[in-house]
């Protein structure tokens, strides 16, 4: 009897840490993973084949865990939230694109309210870091890219989870569609830097991942990318971060800034 007594307790508290590592938000279904905390070196060599000058390499630590969207956001989810369809493809299991930088604030402000939780768009180097999942190389999958793991020079985005994942659980971080970045596009630092999150005065923001209209070489884990905030693109979408608990002042600091740039933009287009 205490055997099985002890067994159980073991069991339940296995389940409970298997809960931790991955939480869904009810309102959409969106599923999300707990990628650790940890250092990494971010950029690429100059000897990686496309290699561009603004991949410095350097060395970032990551203090704090947070929670990645497994996915990108799809169109059902962004239905969900806000309402309607902008996207130029159709489907519901496809990757809402043609969305603006300033309208994704508005989507994680509509979620925010939701009280589950407190979502922001993913620093440049949280992404990174999320999409090499431990790996040095070029892609998550090696020094290679091929049609068998990512969505590349094709004619259209495919559902999300449509290709394996990345040791982290987290699909279609090569290809499918770019991914908005909290970021401004800025240099890189040539020092070691912890948590950072870039704010240089620049018109543009990054995106990463490359897509699905572009080649394999637009999907490099290093490739920098970018875009107006304004702007829509056809192969443009985002994921989410969830922040843990113990994020939360950073969490606000980050959509502090991002709300105050975007603020008149979102009055005027979603009053």
């Amino acid at each position: 009897m205490r055997a099985a007594i002890s067994l159980a307790a073991i069991l339940l508290i296995v389940s409970c840490r298997d809960a931790q590592r991955t939480f869904r938000e009810p309102r959409t279904g969106l599923r999300f993973v707990l990628i650790p905390a940890g250092r990494f070196e971010m950029g690429s060599p100059a000897t990686e084949k496309g290699h561009r000058g603004d991949e410095t390499l350097h060395y970032v630590t990551l203090t704090k865990p947070f929670y990645m969207s497994a996915t990108e956001v799809t169109q059902e989810q962004w239905t969900t939230v806000m309402g309607s369809i902008p996207s130029h493809f159709q489907g519901r299991n496809l990757p809402v694109e043609s969305v603006s930088w300033f309208e994704v604030q508005e989507f994680l402000r509509r979620l925010n309210a939701s009280n589950e939780g407190y979502f922001r768009l993913p620093t440049e180097a949280e992404w990174e870091y999320a999409c090499r999942a431990g790996s040095t190389g070029s892609y998550s999958f090696g020094e290679h890219l091929s049609a068998s793991v990512a969505n590349y020079d094709g004619r259209a985005p495919k559902p999300v989870a449509s290709f394996p994942a990345n040791a982290w659980g987290l699909y279609d971080m090569h290809g499918n569609v770019w991914e908005w970045c909290a970021d401004e596009y800025c240099p890189y630092s040539s020092s070691e830097v912890s948590d950072p999150f870039q704010a240089c005065g620049s018109p543009y923001k990054v995106i990463r991942g490359g897509s699905w209209y572009f080649g394999a070489d637009s999907g490099r884990s290093a490739l920098r990318y970018t875009h107006e905030p304004r702007l829509r693109g056809f192969s443009i979408g985002f994921r989410v971060v969830r922040e843990t608990p113990d994020s939360r002042g950073d969490a606000e600091e980050i959509n502090k800034t991002a709300a105050f740039a975007g603020r008149r933009f979102i009055k005027s287009v979603f009053p």
